[in-house]
């Protein structure tokens, strides 16, 4: 019987992440970064983190706390606590590692990390990605995953309030 201390193993605070991406490098190892709330988990998110897995031997996931969840989506959001939504991402295979950060973007995660690929899903180019000046300044790379379209968080949010009203 597996036992969700494996899954907690995989959230990190900043200081032991940095302790095992030391361990990580020392093997020669890649680091891919993405971030997000990942509130309501959902195929959208599975698509996007496994295309980031992809790209580096271990995948790194930031999510915004719950404070930082709200500034950016509104005072209803996250509908799934901070804790909750690690747990989540830390049980998929696909995921090395989680990391809750408060900030409004994760510049300060990613500055810290120094992944070699910074992923991000959407419609963005390189210049509004946060991080993405640092991350190829330190000789990285940034990959941009397309959207799987109909799958957000919202849109589920707001299908799920409809079938209630």
């Amino acid at each position: 019987m597996k036992v969700i201390s494996a899954v907690e193993k995989k959230i990190y605070t900043l200081p032991q992440m940095l302790a095992q991406i030391a361990s990580w490098r020392v093997t020669d190892k890649t680091i891919a970064f993405t971030n997000g709330c990942f509130d309501i988990l959902h195929e959208g998110h599975i698509y996007s983190l496994s295309q980031a897995a992809k790209e580096a031997d271990f995948l790194i996931v930031g999510v915004n706390s719950d404070k930082s969840t709200q500034k950016l989506k509104g005072p209803d959001r996250p509908v799934n606590h901070e804790n909750s939504r690690a747990l989540l991402l830390a049980s998929l295979v696909i995921v090395d590692a989680v990391v809750l950060f408060e900030e409004d973007t994760p510049l300060e995660l990613i500055i810290a990390i120094k992944p070699d690929v910074l992923v991000k899903g959407g419609d963005y180019t390189i210049e509004q990605i946060v991080g993405a000046k640092e991350v190829i300044a330190l000789g990285g790379s940034v990959v941009i995953n397309p959207i799987v379209e109909g799958f957000s968080t919202t849109g589920i949010i707001q299908r799920i309030k409809t079938s209630y009203s």
